[in-house]
C-alpha cells in the first residue's frame, strides 16, 4: 500500500506503476453497478433535504429564541453589558489578576515608603547644609550686604534673620526704585 501513495507525493513525472493505479482507480468507480450508484444518489438526496430541515428547524428557533429576548426587555446591548460584566467578574477572580494585583499593591507601598524615606533624607540633607558653618558663613556676609545695601539706599542697618533681612531688602528694593515717570518730567516745547 506504500507503494501505491509514495508516487502522489513524489514531485516527479508520473511512471509507468502510476498510470496502473489510476486506471485501477476508474476500474473501481466502473465497477460500481448502476444501482449501487442509485442508491448513493438517494441516500445524498436525503441528507440534502435533512440538512435543510435542520437548517429551517434552527432558523425557527432562533427566532423564537429572539422574541422571548425581546419580551423580557433583553437587548443586544444589555447582552452586551452583561457579558461584559461577567467576563470583568471571571477575570478579577482569576488567581493572575489577583497576583499581579498583590504584586503591584506591594510595589507601590514600597515605592511610597521608598519616597517618603527619600523626602525625609533630602529634608533632613537641608537642615544639615542650613546649620552647617558654610552656610552660616554665606548667611552672614549677605546680611552684611543687605545691612550696607540699606545704609546706602536710607534704611536702618539693623540686623535679623536671614529671611527678615531678604523680606526688607525685597521691599526696599521695590520702594526705592526710582522710576521714569513721563508725567512729571517738565514738558519741552518745540
Amino acid at each position: 500500500m506504500e507503494t501505491k501513495w509514495a508516487g502522489f507525493l513524489d514531485s516527479e513525472p508520473l511512471r509507468e506503476g502510476d498510470e496502473d493505479l489510476a486506471s485501477e482507480v476508474n476500474l473501481n468507480t466502473s465497477i460500481m453497478t448502476e444501482e449501487e450508484r442509485e442508491e448513493i444518489q438517494q441516500e445524498i438526496v436525503k441528507l440534502e433535504e435533512e440538512i435543510n430541515t435542520l437548517k429551517q428547524v434552527l432558523s425557527s428557533k432562533e427566532k423564537q429564541h429572539a422574541e422571548l429576548k425581546q419580551k423580557l426587555g433583553i437587548t443586544p446591548l444589555n447582552e452586551l453589558k452583561s457579558n461584559f460584566s461577567r467576563g470583568w467578574h471571571d477575570m478579577q477572580s482569576s488567581t493572575a489578576y489577583k497576583k499581579t494585583s498583590e504584586t503591584l499593591s506591594t510595589a507601590g507601598q514600597r515605592t511610597s515608603a521608598a519616597l517618603s524615606n527619600l523626602g525625609s533624607a533630602i529634608t533632613r540633607r537641608f537642615g544639615d547644609m542650613r546649620n552647617s558653618p558654610s552656610f552660616k558663613s554665606f548667611e552672614e556676609k549677605v546680611e552684611n550686604t543687605v545691612s550696607t545695601i540699606k545704609t546706602k539706599v536710607g534704611g536702618t542697618g539693623t540686623s535679623g534673620s536671614f529671611e527678615e533681612v531678604l523680606s526688607s531688602t525685597a521691599n526696599a528694593s521695590s520702594q526705592d526704585t526710582p522710576t521714569n515717570n513721563l508725567m512729571d518730567s517738565p514738558k519741552n516745547p518745540c
